[in-house]
């Protein structure tokens, strides 16, 4: 999972090569014939799946035997059951029951994992969308590309598509979003230590508080090292409670967040101490 190497690296030469999630292994064949603009890319993924939370709103009553779907880690694991239900090329847009079913982490992992075969520097993100519920940060996960033209980092909301965009009344480009559309998990836990901002407001459905937006700080941390775990995934600093993730390695908590936050200069101190922060590798027999 770590490389010293990549610590010398600039961001935009990591970022360019899959991690263990998007790697296409005997599906790259499958990409190489992809458009390599974004708004194609980002159709294109929408054409394929279908969010978990948003099946009823396109018609589909969804058979709780399918609901597994979101549990599929990578890519190839997601290829190999979109193959099994409409074996048509990517750019084909399945009919809506022939669809993956995934969350924003997948539509962003496959976004990512396309961008990086047409050789686009991406990576995921995890944190909190403000478009969702008025006065709420959504627990979500975006695409964060690099745009050389611009020479920037831009944000991709992958998941919604028109309809959407209808109904949750969206008036911004979800293409490039917004600064403060997005925050990530590092931004919201500063903002909660530094009492800029409610706990309660942060999470989804009835999941909310301190602990909850540490989850998203790890999971945001570890996106930028290129393992995208799942939203549910028990990992490393994850804590249960918000007692005891307020106060917990709360150092360690704090540089995570301002690593994650520092930009391109401090890439190579953000890969660092992802390797001398042991807790947050993967366990030898642990499998993507």
């Amino acid at each position: 999972m770590f490389s010293a190497e990549t610590v010398t690296q600039t961001p935009q030469v990591y970022y360019r090569t899959p991690g263990v999630m998007t790697t296409l292994d005997e599906y790259a064949p499958w990409f190489e014939n992809l458009p390599a603009d974004v708004p194609s890319l980002v159709q294109i993924v929408q054409g394929l799946m279908l969010h978990i939370f948003w099946a009823e709103r396109y018609g589909y009553t969804m058979p709780s035997a399918r609901q597994s779907e979101v549990g599929l880690r990578t890519v190839p694991q997601k290829m190999k059951r979109l193959f099994e239900l409409d074996s048509a090329p990517l750019t084909t847009p399945r009919p809506i029951e022939r669809r993956l079913i995934g969350n924003c982490r997948d539509f962003t992992v496959m976004l990512c994992a396309m961008l990086q075969s047409r050789g686009v520097p991406a990576r995921a993100r995890c944190g909190f969308g403000t478009y969702f519920m008025p006065n709420h940060y959504e627990d979500h996960w975006v695409c964060e590309y690099w745009n050389a033209d611009q020479k920037r980092w831009v944000m991709v909301d992958a998941q919604l598509d028109s309809l959407q965009r209808n109904i949750l009344q969206i008036g911004f480009d979800t293409l490039d979003l917004p600064t403060g559309q997005f925050v990530t998990g590092g931004d919201a836990w500063l903002r909660i230590r530094a009492g800029k901002a409610d706990p309660a407001q942060f999470g989804i459905f009835d999941m909310h508080g301190v602990a909850f937006i540490r989850g998203d700080l790890v999971r945001d941390f570890m996106a930028l090292n290129k393992i995208e775990i799942l939203p549910w995934d028990p990992w490393g600093h994850i804590v249960p409670d918000d007692a005891l993730a307020a106060t917990q390695d709360a150092d360690q908590m704090d540089e995570m967040s301002r690593l994650s936050l520092a930009g391109d200069d401090q890439f190579g101190a953000l890969r660092t101490f992802y390797e001398k922060e042991l807790i947050l590798h993967p366990a030898p027999d642990w499998k993507a």
